[in-house]
C-alpha cells in the first residue's frame, strides 16, 4: 500500500497550556513564581520540544507531505492505511494515539531525551527521514501490540493500549458482579484494572508493589521488583482493595485473559460508574446499573515501528 502523507501527532507543552489558562506568558510566569515554582523549566521544555518538532517537519518535508494533528483532535480524526503516523511527545501520547490509529505504522519520536525516559519512543528527531523512507518502501521492523477491549451490552466499546479502569468516578466504593471462568461473585472495591502487556510495567505494577509491600508486614519475604510477565496475547486483571462483607466477597482477585477468554462485569452502581482507558478520564464510558461489560482482547492491533 502506497503511503500518501504523514500525520504528526503532538500535544500542547505545559507552557502552552499555562498561557492558554492565564492568557499571557507574563501572567503564567507570575502565577508559577509566586507559588515558588521554576518557570524557566517550563520554558526550556517548551523550547526543546519545538526545536525537535521543527527539525522533524523540516526533514520530513523532503520525502513526504505531512500535517500536524493536535492530541485533542485524535479521537475524531479519520486515520487510513495510506498514512504513517509520527508521534512526537511522551509515552502516553503514543498509547493515546495507537488506539485510534489501529494497524497503521506509528513512528514514535522522543523530543527531549534528557527529560523523558521514552520506553515507547525509540527514535530521535534526526531519525525521521530514514525511518519514513523505510515505511514508504514497506521495509521496516515493527512490533504488533494487542489492545484490551471493553464492550458494553448497549453496543458501546472502548480500547486501551495500556490499561482499562472499571469502577467509580470518585473515591466511593465500586459495586459490581464479576464473572471469571466458572466463578462469579458480588464485589465492593476501589475498582478493577485490566492491563495489556504494554501497560504491565505501569499502573498494574503499582498494584504488585502495594501487595508485596503489605506482605512484608505479615511474614518475611524477599519480593523486591516483582512484576508480572505477560505475553502480547494476554491481559491481566487485578481487583483493587476488595472489601469482604455480608454482601461482597473477595475470592476473585486477579487473573489472566488469553485468546477468547473474557471477564464479565455487571454494574451495581446507580450512578458514577465509569470505564476509562490509558489514564484519560475524559475518554470514558458510563457504567451504571443495567450495564454489563465484557472485557477481552480486541481484534485490532497497534503497529509500532522499531529501529
Amino acid at each position: 500500500m502506497e503511503i500518501d502523507y504523514a500525520i504528526i501527532v503532538k500535544n500542547k507543552t505545559r507552557l502552552e497550556s499555562l498561557i492558554e489558562r492565564f492568557n499571557t506568558r507574563a501572567q503564567a510566569r507570575f502565577y508559577i513564581e509566586r507559588l515558588g515554582g521554576d518557570f524557566s523549566d517550563y520554558e526550556q521544555e517548551h523550547e526543546q520540544f519545538h526545536s525537535s518538532l521543527d527539525q522533524v517537519q523540516r526533514h520530513l518535508s523532503a520525502v513526504l507531505r505531512h500535517k500536524i494533528l493536535e492530541r485533542s483532535f485524535v479521537p475524531s480524526f479519520i486515520f487510513n492505511d495510506r498514512q504513517v503516523v509520527i508521534v512526537i511527545g511522551q509515552d502516553g501520547l503514543v498509547a493515546n494515539t495507537a488506539k485510534y490509529a489501529t494497524n497503521i505504522p506509528i513512528v514514535a519520536i522522543n523530543p527531549d531525551a534528557e527529560r523523558y525516559d521514552g520506553v515507547l519512543l525509540p527514535f530521535t528527531p534526526g531519525d525521521v527521514v530514514p525511518v519514513a523512507e523505510a515505511v514508504i518502501k514497506g521495509n521496516y521492523n515493527s512490533r504488533i501490540a494487542s489492545f484490551a477491549e471493553a464492550r458494553l451490552n448497549d453496543g458501546q466499546r472502548l480500547l486501551a493500549f495500556n490499561d482499562l479502569f472499571i469502577g467509580a468516578a470518585s473515591h466511593i466504593s465500586a459495586r459490581y458482579k464479576i464473572s471469571y471462568g466458572k466463578a462469579a461473585e458480588n464485589q465492593s472495591s476501589s475498582g478493577i484494572i485490566v492491563s495489556t502487556q504494554a501497560g504491565s510495567t505501569g499502573w498494574l505494577s503499582s498494584v504488585f508493589n502495594m501487595s508485596y509491600g503489605m506482605y512484608r508486614f505479615v511474614e518475611k519475604a524477599d519480593a523486591k521488583g516483582k512484576r508480572v510477565r505477560l505475553k502480547d496475547d494476554q491481559l491481566m486483571f487485578a481487583v483493587r482493595e476488595p472489601f469482604a462483607s455480608k454482601t461482597s466477597k473477595t475470592e476473585i482477585q486477579a487473573g489472566i485473559l488469553a485468546g477468547d477468554m473474557t471477564l464479565r462485569i455487571e454494574s451495581l452502581m446507580p450512578a458514577s460508574g465509569v470505564i476509562f482507558s490509558d489514564g484519560i478520564e475524559s475518554d470514558y464510558l458510563k457504567f451504571n446499573s443495567g450495564m454489563v461489560a465484557t472485557i477481552g482482547i480486541a481484534p485490532e492491533k497497534a503497529r509500532l515501528v522499531l529501529p
